[in-house]
């Protein structure tokens, strides 16, 4: 019986070859895109879960509230891990991380830059999974001055896996010599860390140091199996009043109770597979730049409602297919078939018209993963759909599409008598019609939702581009590592400065975006700590080389001497220590430094600029005349080719072995944004994709009303009435469905794109005019669809329609 459906259907889909090949594309699309989308969400959920312990795993996080500064941070102090472990019998294991990013390793007379390096506990490669392939094996990074590399980075140094252990190599250009003890595996694509280096902690004198108020380490504890990490970190608030008080009342002079009655400390536990997604720390303090939760419910969301549209138009395909069908239908219930075995028929066409396009899906998700990797920044391979259990929920996904898509066609047509079957009289059976047309709102509630948020995510990028920054990011040179020239570094900035094309060199390691140090200190006023503020460390060149705006006072300046009790602040530093800015200048205060207490004159005020991503407010910040690092370069010229390969070549004269390595900072400032431009990229491809589908189904209530009104047109035609007419009669019915499906999607997409842009500290408001533009492109699109069907339709010879009457 099974096989006998299976001829019939083949025959009826061949037989119908236009309504076959719209429903298969139409669900191939959906399929892919779903499947597609399936992926990048594996993946992203995929992170840190290849250790073996990652369900026992929690990193331990710092958030407090001083004084209005809001601080989190994904670093804590020293001595947390093993105070921990000490205090709680639950902590199985504790190891850190200090990050100290990339650094150049040397072996006997060759260097080599761009390696990134940590610092970690010696059990660390116990805690995380990261196979020795060679050497010790056992405890690598007990001793200190020893170091692991990974099997990549063996090669690039040592020509093989084999030759590396047991070199000695330098770091960063320290005097001390490492051993090479083991090399690793390469640490997964999925991983919330990536290191080419691994020294041992026991290396580093701050990882004994006993402060509670210095924080500089990934922590992580390791805890005993299914045990809730909500139970221990509740204990946590009595660790910090045990451990941070007595430090609290040295350094500040006041009890912990008194400090904590306005202010407000905890440390915190993040399981270690939600890193990747969950975390909203300050970017600075995390390891590597991480996904985002919202993206991946967004693009479910669109998986999940585009495999909907996909069925909607098999439905609406399906049932405007009827009036075909219908002598079809009524001569096999004649002939005795009965309701359970018509159903069974449209099922089993329903069946192979969804086999046929998931085979169809799988060839295109094929063809465009590559480009969808090169969108998303991903490396997804199609290999992964090969897997047998893979196979199993294709299998069970094909099942449930032609179940749902061919369910509601298979009882509607299979409920016909057969004297109304026999007389194509479909237009009064139940509520077919007013499901179709709900059927296509909701499709279209989702693809106008999906153009206004498309339309808004590029108003918010054009917002960043365009935002007035409070520096001139254009024509920018950064040149981070020429302080690994040393002494030549200042001798490079002289010849650079006598270039014509050169405007101004300063010599700073801070640069408002992009690479940059990242240096904070604690403000005292009258004795009481204030807060803590960000430092810049500049020279007299500097604000007139990023074209910054001195709203008060004066600039730094050779002529007043060394200038180093003076400082100049911006505006919200001024703000925030309470003075006014018409009286601001004079004024003293007191900054914390490593070397004791330090008192400051203010001496200028520099117009607020973003130092930070737009996601943040522009902080209170410090800037004193204490140069290091490296060179920031202001160009004259647009040719910045030509300019930068003659600072090359001035470089190179010097006869370094350091590599010429620079940064443009308006390139910087767009990398800064790439999350949210390969999200809108990807959201913009999946909204045109779902149009597209949405479209089929539009087409699909044309062609059945088309078909409802086929005679009636042939009337009005021979009664006078004109083409255009006949097409404003077809398409009012459909651009009032869309017009309906924009009382409902302009709130969604605005409540939904509302909650977005509050991401952003800065952003764009949400003009009427976006409203206005969605909802033009949506009736454009589907004009055009409607109309090209109602042209064919009142374009045809009445005599056609009425020559069986």
């Amino acid at each position: 019986m099974f096989k006998n459906h299976i001829k019939i259907a083949w025959r009826t889909l061949l037989k119908h070859k236009s309504l076959f090949a719209i429903n298969s594309i139409g669900l191939a699309i959906g399929i892919a895109t779903a499947l597609i989308i399936a992926l990048f969400v594996i993946d992203e959920f995929s992170y840190d879960r290849f250790h073996k312990k990652a369900e026992q795993i929690v990193r331990v996080v710092f958030n407090a509230k001083i004084n209005g500064e809001e601080i989190k941070e994904a670093v804590v102090m020293a001595p947390v891990g093993q105070t921990l472990k000490n205090e709680f019998p639950e902590v199985v294991q504790t190891t850190r991380i200090r990050n100290i990013g990339n650094s150049k390793i040397t072996y006997q007379n060759s260097s080599y830059r761009n390696s990134t390096l940590a610092y970690v506990d010696p059990n660390f490669l116990e805690v995380f999974t990261l196979p020795i392939i060679k050497g010790n094996t056992i405890a690598p990074l007990q001793k200190p001055n020893t170091l692991v590399i990974t099997k990549k980075q063996a090669k690039r140094y040592f020509g093989s896996t084999d030759a590396a252990i047991g070199k000695m190599v330098s770091l960063n250009n320290e005097e001390a010599v490492y051993e090479v003890t083991a090399v690793i595996e390469e640490m997964p694509k999925n991983s919330h860390f990536h290191f080419d280096i691994l020294a041992s902690m026991n290396s580093r004198e701050d990882a004994q140091s006993t402060s509670w108020t210095d924080s500089n380490f990934h922590t992580y504890l390791v805890l005993q199996k299914e045990y809730d990490y909500k139970l221990l970190e509740a204990k946590l608030p009595q660790i910090l009043k045990k451990y941070m008080g007595p430090q609290v009342r040295e350094e500040l002079g006041v009890s912990y109770n008194e400090f904590t009655k306005d202010n407000q400390l905890g440390l915190f536990l993040q399981p270690l597979t939600s890193i990747h997604l969950e975390s909203d720390f300050v970017a600075s303090s995390e390891l590597e730049q991480g996904g985002d939760i919202k993206y991946i419910y967004i693009f479910s969301a669109v998986a999940l409602f585009m495999l909907l549209i996909a069925c909607i138009n098999f439905m609406n395909l399906s049932t405007a297919a009827a009036a075909k069908r219908g002598k079809e239908i009524g001569v096999k219930k004649v002939l005795g078939s009965g309701k359970n075995n018509l159903i069974y028929q449209f099922l089993t066409e329903a069946l192979l018209t969804t086999i046929l396009a998931m085979i169809l899906a799988a060839v295109l998700v094929v063809c465009s993963l590559s480009f969808f990797n090169n969108v998303s920044g991903k490396e997804l391979q199609w290999s992964y759909l090969l897997s047998p259990y893979t196979f199993i929920i294709l299998t069970g996904l094909t099942v449930f599409i032609a179940l749902l898509a061919g369910g509601y066609p298979a009882f509607y047509l299979s409920s016909f008598t057969p004297l109304t079957a026999l007389k194509s009289k479909f237009s009064g059976i139940g509520n077919s019609k007013g499901i179709r047309s709900v059927l296509v709102v909701f499709q279209f509630v989702i693809s106008v939702t999906l153009i206004f948020a498309t339309l808004i995510i590029e108003q918010q990028m054009s917002f960043i581009q365009n935002k007035k920054l409070g520096f001139d990011k254009d024509q920018i040179v950064v040149l981070n590592e020429s302080y690994l020239l040393g002494n030549n570094n200042i001798s490079l900035k002289n010849k650079i400065l006598k270039d014509a094309r050169v405007a101004n060199v300063s010599h700073s390691a801070f640069a408002p975006i992009g690479p940059s140090d990242n240096n904070m200190s604690g403000i005292f006023i009258d004795n009481k700590f204030k807060r803590r503020m960000f430092v810049y460390n500049i020279d007299d060149n500097y604000i007139p080389t990023m074209g910054m705006e001195l709203i008060a006072g004066r600039n730094f300046s050779k002529d007043y001497g060394a200038d180093s009790g003076n400082v100049i602040l911006n505006e919200k530093a001024v703000k925030v220590l309470g003075f006014e800015k018409d009286d601001v200048l004079g004024k003293t205060f007191i900054r914390d430094t490593n070397h004791g207490k330090q008192q400051l004159t203010i001496t200028g005020v520099v117009k607020d600029f973003h130092f930070k991503s737009l996601h943040q407010t522009i902080e209170p910040l410090l800037m004193l005349n204490n140069p290091y690092g490296g060179l920031i370069i202001r160009a004259k010229t647009t040719q910045m080719a030509g300019l930068i390969k003659s600072i090359e070549n001035t470089w190179n004269s010097f006869e370094s072995s350091e590599p010429f390595h620079y940064t443009l900072l308006d390139q910087a400032y767009n990398q800064t944004y790439l999350t949210e431009q390969k999200m809108g990229n990807i959201l913009t491809i999946f909204t045109i994709l779902t149009i597209f589908v949405a479209c089929l189904g539009l087409f699909g209530l044309v062609t059945f009303t088309a078909e409802q009104r086929f005679k009636e047109i042939g009337i009005r035609k021979v009664l006078g009435s004109t083409i255009p007419q006949i097409i404003a009669m077809l398409s009012a019915e459909f651009i009032k469905l869309v017009f309906i499906s924009f009382l409902i999607a302009f709130p969604l997409g605005f409540y939904f794109m509302n909650i977005w842009l509050q991401g952003f500290a800065y952003r764009t408001q949400i003009q009427w005019w976006v409203f206005v533009l969605a909802g033009g492109i949506t009736v454009f699109i589907a004009f055009i669809t409607i109309g090209w069907k109602s042209f064919k339709a009142a374009s045809m010879n009445p005599i056609k329609s009425l020559r069986t009457e």
